[in-house]
Formats: structure tokens, sequence, C-alpha cells
């Protein structure tokens, strides 16, 4: 397993478990990384949307489309810095 540079800081929003999922099957989340990138954990999505994007939009070899819940974001709102 490749080592990463990028230390996850902080959660945005509320944990799962505050959102509803006792089970955790059903987990998507938001972290802001060290550097003030971000990662999101979500449902892997790239064969279903990827033909859908729009013209100006592309995928890298590296990149995936990945699905998040609506509440997942709202929730994560009051954590986005503005800057």
């Amino acid at each position: 397993m490749e080592s990463s540079p990028h230390r996850i800081v902080r959660r945005l929003g509320d944990s799962p478990r505050l959102r509803g999922s006792s089970s955790g099957a059903n987990c998507p989340d938001i972290f802001e990384l060290s550097d003030g990138d971000f990662a999101v954990i979500g449902t892997e999505a790239t064969a279903a949307l990827a033909s859908l994007l729009p013209a100006d939009a592309a995928l890298a070899d590296d990149e995936r489309i990945v699905v998040i819940t609506r509440e997942t974001l709202l929730r994560a709102k009051r954590d986005i810095p503005e800057t």
C-alpha cells in the first residue's frame, strides 16, 4: 500500500452515525486534509455517470465519480471554509 503525504485533519459535518447510519452500510463522509484538499467517501458511480458529464468535464485515469447523499453535503456546509 502506497503511503500518502495527506493527513485527515477533520470531518466536515456530522458523522454517519449522527446521520442515522447504525450499520455502517451507508456512510458517505467528507474530510479536510492537511494540505487543504478534501477527501470524500461515497458510492462509486463512474461507469453510470461518466457518459453523462458535460462536454467541458473529464476524468483523468486516476479519478472516479463518487456519489454522496444530499444530507451529507448539507450537513457539511457549515464546516466548509469560505477561502
